[in-house]
């Protein structure tokens, strides 16, 4: 069975990181972008990191310019946004495509896994949102429409369980 722990990406920085390193925290995974009109959810997220961090919750973002070329600066700018604009202290991976050929293997993975609405594989647009299990199994997908705050009952509910 394949599990998020047989992925890697590459951090913000340029270092690879293996996502086994994650192994026994909650993950939630999201596709992000500097110009857009979900960017204000980089506040949510952040506040979910901060208050479940100790818990074993991990935030995990993914810049993609592939939405209406809304994230189109530099790895180093998207990094400095980030962080200028929303105090972002969860780890932030380099840009990727997460939809057609050249899409990351982890996205073509999660998306497969949790197909969207009416069965779609394709990730609809920036902050669509995958929630994952301590032992790496994917729980549940949200829509960019989802804010961080909607789901913390569901996040609540998989640090609880070892």
């Amino acid at each position: 069975m394949t599990t998020v722990y047989d992925f890697d990406a590459t951090q913000i920085d340029g270092k690879s990181v293996q996502l086994s390193s994650y192994r026994g925290k909650v993950l939630l995974i999201v596709n992000t972008a500097s110009k857009c009109g979900f960017t204000p959810q980089f506040e949510g997220l952040e506040k979910l990191h901060e208050k479940y961090a100790a818990q074993g919750l991990t935030v995990l973002g993914f810049p993609s310019n592939q939405f209406g070329s809304q994230d189109p600066g530099s790895n180093e700018e998207i990094g400095a946004f980030c962080t200028k604009n929303y105090g972002v202290s969860f780890p932030m991976m380099e840009k990727i495509d997460v939809n057609g050929s050249g899409a990351a293997p982890l996205y073509q993975w999660l998306s497969k896994e949790k197909p969207g609405l009416l069965g779609s594989t394709a990730i609809k647009w920036n902050f669509t949102k995958f929630l994952l299990a301590r032992d790496g199994s994917l729980l549940k997908r949200y829509a960019p429409l989802d804010t961080p705050a909607s789901m913390e009952r569901d996040i609540e509910k998989a640090l609880a369980t070892a």
